[in-house]
This record gives structure tokens, sequence and C-alpha cells, in this order.
């Protein structure tokens, strides 16, 4: 028994990483275990944070055509009405947000508008910081409000990992935590492991270890190694390309997210998935880039929608989508727009009101040229935390914050 626990602790892994391999046999019992397991987990709801960085310009996404002020401060860069895809006879979205607006007919968006801060900080620098931690106070700020979230609840060791980043960017602070450790990564490539010094499969490893044993600690390290092969044979499955399968445009977020759904499609316990379109800094000629940017996130989205539908994993997948801040109300010289506050924020997934979501913010009652905020952006926070999550929300986020009643009552 003594160099059985040896040569398994030796070649054991944790379950919050993959093991690189096929198909093997592995012991029934142990097996029908490893199945178990994974589906009942499979039940849990997850999150996927898209943040947009720069500052997107709220205005031209969910854009305000039939309201008086917007016409007055975007001269050329206004949206004709006769452009959007109507939400409201006086509000749409951007035109080549057609696949944003799908899903919005298909009861499957909220747009939480006016969303923001007291007294907001123009530096974009500041700004995320803020967002990122739901800290007002500008000292000491170590963990963000997800990172936070999951350290009242750390993994157990073997566990997957509670939350992943996706993307080539450093960790963002929303997700950095003082007890848990949020891997990083930008392939399916990098979420396979090796056993450590080992050249044995996993098929092998278990193999020693042929009936239970009384032993805790060698029963534990069978379960997580049980788990992470049969999660990685589930990944594998999933990742390979089939007649008929998810399409996803050819756009970097849209990549990510289907990263991000063939983890989740292979049952993986991880909750939080974080990743990040950046472009939206628009100072000068905005109109194309905008454009462009809000057509990536649209497609991007929708095709990770349709993906996790046609898996009857949609139900628990809830998308979060923000920005630091909006844009001004008036253009500038360049034809862009400068760094302003409120802004909307849009949420996909088992909505309970597909549309919009509080009054849109006055477009003459301005504070400096920006619009004032009507959410603070830490009920969403809220909202996501406790509805969605089922996690307390006022460790996190502080105390007054209410939730949103974004998501529908199963």
């Amino acid at each position: 028994m003594h160099n059985h626990r040896r040569d398994f602790l030796r070649s054991s892994l944790s379950a919050s990483t993959l093991v690189a391999m096929g198909a093997s046999t592995v012991p029934g019992f142990l097996g029908r275990s490893a199945r178990a397991a994974a589906g009942s987990r499979a039940t849990d709801r997850v999150l996927v944070v898209v943040q947009l960085l720069g500052g997107n310009d709220g205005l031209n996404t969910v854009v305000p055509h039939g309201i008086d002020g917007y016409a007055r401060g975007r001269r050329a860069l206004r949206i004709a009405a006769g452009q959007v895809h109507k939400v409201t006879p006086e509000i749409g979205l951007h035109p080549s947000m057609g696949a944003m607006a799908k899903l919005l007919e298909a009861g499957k968006l909220s747009v939480v508008q006016g969303v923001g801060y007291p007294n907001p900080d123009r530096s974009h620098f500041r700004s995320m910081e803020i967002w990122e931690s739901a800290r007002m106070e500008p000292d000491a700020i170590e963990t963000g409000w997800l990172g936070r979230s999951l350290d009242s609840s750390p993994p157990k060791p073997g566990d997957d990992p509670s939350a992943i980043h996706v993307g080539s960017r450093s960790l963002p602070l929303a997700i950095k935590a003082k007890k848990v450790q949020v891997p990083s990564l930008s392939s399916l490539e990098e979420y396979r492991l090796r056993f450590a010094g080992e050249t044995r499969s996993a098929a092998e490893a278990v193999g020693r270890v042929e009936s239970p044993s009384d032993d805790p600690l060698l029963g534990f390290l069978r379960r997580s190694t049980l788990a992470a092969y049969e999660s990685s044979r589930r990944l594998e499955e999933v990742a390979k390309p089939k007649p008929g399968g998810p399409t996803y445009p050819a756009f970097g977020l849209a990549r990510r997210l289907e990263l991000i759904a063939q983890v989740i499609k292979a049952g993986y316990g991880t909750r939080i998935y974080y990743t990040t379109l950046d472009g939206f800094d628009t100072h000068a000629n905005q109109l194309g880039s905008h454009a462009a940017l809000l057509n990536e996130l649209s497609d991007s989205v929708a095709a990770f929608t349709r993906d996790l539908d046609a898996a009857g994993q949609g139900d628990r997948v809830a998308v979060l989508a923000f920005s630091e801040f909006g844009r001004r109300v008036a253009e500038n010289a360049s034809l862009g727009t400068d760094h302003g506050a409120a802004a909307p924020v849009l949420v996909v997934g088992p909505v309970a009101k597909s549309g919009l979501v509080g009054p849109h913010p006055s477009l003459d009652d301005l504070d400096d040229g920006d619009l004032k905020y009507g959410v603070d952006f830490r009920r969403v926070y809220a909202s996501m935390l406790e509805t969605w999550l089922g996690c307390p929300a006022a460790p996190v986020v502080g105390e007054g914050f209410a939730p949103l009643d974004l998501f529908r009552r199963s």
C-alpha cells in the first residue's frame, strides 16, 4: 500500500487541469463515480464576463435616436432611426448588432441603462480599478469583486478551478483573489497537462489501485485523478469538429468564447469565466471602428449562445458585458467621442425581461457634458452574485446594493 500511495501521489494531478491523452479503459465503478460527479455539477449556473476595454460609447450602442438631445450632440456620428434595430420607438441597437437584436427577440437580452457610480472618474486606469474591484477607496486594492467572491468559498484540493481567465492579457483585477489561484489561458492546449514527471497514462495510474481503499488520502487522490481523466475525455469529444457542429465567426472574441463553451460542455465545475474585447477608446474616426467592434461583440456572443443552446446548456449560462465608462454626449472635432460616465450594460441569458431595464438617462440634464448614472454598477454585480450564482453579495460589493430583477425565477 505504501508503494501504491507513493506512485499514485507522483502520478496524480489536480482536477483543475486536464490530462493530455486519448480514451482508455478505467475500472467500471470508478468511471461511473467520475461521470456521476461531473453530471451533478453540470447543473450549476455559470457566469461569463466580457469586459469592453477602452470605454464603450453607450449612446451609439443602445441608440436613443428618438430622444431630444441625441441629434444635437451627434451630428457626424448620429445613427439614423431607420438604421437601428428597434427596441422601443425611441431606442434601438446599433446597426451592426443584428445578431444581438435576434437575441432580444428571442427573450435572451436585457439592457440595463445608465449604469455608473458616484463622482465618476474619466481615467481609464482609475475607472477600471473601480469597476473591477467594486471599491471606491483608491488605497490598498488587492482583490477584485469576483476574486472576493471566490475567496469566500475556495475550491477543495482536486476541484476544478472556480474561475478561468481566457485571453493573452494579464489577469484582470476583477478575478484576483487572496486564497484562490485563477488560471489564465488562451487555448485548449494550455488546459491540458501531463502527469508530473511521469509518462504513464491515467488509466495505468488508476489501474494500480484496483479497489476502494480505507486510506482517506489515497481515496481522495483517486477521485481527483478520475475526475480529471473523465473531464479530459469529454473535453476531447466536444473539441472534435463535427459535421453540423457549432459555427463561430472569425473573430478573436468568438474564439475565446468558443473555448469557454467547450470547457462548459465538457462538464467542468468552473462557474466564472472572464475575457475581454479591446479597442473601445474611440477618440477619432469612430464610426467605422466602433461598428466593427460592436459587430464582433454581437456576432460572437450570439454564436456562443447558439452553441450552448444546442448543447442544452443555455439556461445555465449568463453573459455580462460592460465597459469602464461611456463616452461624452457631444462628439469631438476628430469625429470621435471622449471619455464620459454612465453607459448601458448588456446581460444575455435566461433574463426576466428582454429589452430595456430602467429609464434612459436624460440627454438634457447632464453632469459637465456627461450622462448621469441611474443604476449603480454594484447593483448589477449583486444581481450576478446573489441572484444568479447564489453567493452573498454584501461582503463583496458592500451593504445597500440590492440586486436588480434580471433573471427568470426557476
